[in-house]
């Protein structure tokens, strides 16, 4: 990924400088900055790949920087917090973050993450590489008013696009590659988030909740103690 362009927001200068050199060391361009305001200004003038934001920022705070970013665009985001606190984890996810990770993290596991992250947003057709997804399934797929174009990389709501993430394409796509089957929060997050590892299961809870409110809060069941399922 020696053509990745990576934006990191974070006003400790310790972190920032040493977390630049390890993604420089590893192949990644980065573009930093130590405030809020500064990062949306570095996001608007480099358009990164990705972006790594910190929670606590001066200025305009890293939830607030998140949601800007994904008013006007549908870059993978990667929050990063001081603790693994859950109304820091759920308000950066609420406000469009793919991922999160906690300080202090150990580099492989963020340059795993950011890999991870950019592998969903070019198979979902994101990224510059662009493509249809995975799985060559039917096109389109039809539940009640919900048309899914694994194909195409489209989905319509009563006749309508809907805007999704990159992530949420992905999540959408593996629900409707097995309608009516339930599916736990450990295969998402393996399947969607390519953890090959146990992950926090707020991040499955947390998508499936913004995707309800984008495809219709009754389309996707939840079966309590085993996970998901996509009502056909």
């Amino acid at each position: 990924m020696a053509d990745t362009h990576v934006l990191f927001v974070e006003d400790d200068d310790v972190i920032r400088e040493a977390t630049q050199l390890t993604l420089e060391r590893d192949g990644f361009t980065v573009t930093a900055a130590g405030d809020g305001l500064a990062g949306l200004e570095r996001f608007r003038a480099h358009r990164p790949d990705i972006a790594l934001l910190d929670v606590m920022l001066p200025g305009l705070d890293g939830v607030s920087l998140c949601r800007r970013i994904r008013d006007e665009s549908t870059v993978p985001v990667i929050m990063v917090s001081a603790r693994a606190d859950a109304i820091d984890v759920v308000l950066g996810l609420e406000a469009g973050a793919d991922d999160y990770v906690t300080k202090p993290f150990d580099s492989t596991v963020l340059i795993a993450r950011i890999r991870a992250v950019l592998r969903r947003f070019t198979h979902a057709g994101g990224g510059r590489a662009g493509g249809p997804g995975e799985g060559g399934a039917e096109s389109p797929l039809r539940f009640g008013d919900l048309e899914v174009d694994p194909d195409g990389m489209e989905v319509l709501r009563g006749g309508e696009p809907v805007a999704l993430t990159p992530t949420e394409m992905r999540l959408l796509l593996e629900f409707s590659s097995a309608p009516g089957t339930v599916l736990s929060r450990d295969r998402l997050l393996e399947r969607v988030w390519d953890y090959e590892w146990g992950g926090d299961t707020r991040v499955v809870d947390v998508h499936v909740q913004r995707l309800r409110g984008k495809i219709g809060p009754d389309r996707i069941e939840t079966v309590r103690g085993f996970g998901y399922k996509l009502r056909g």
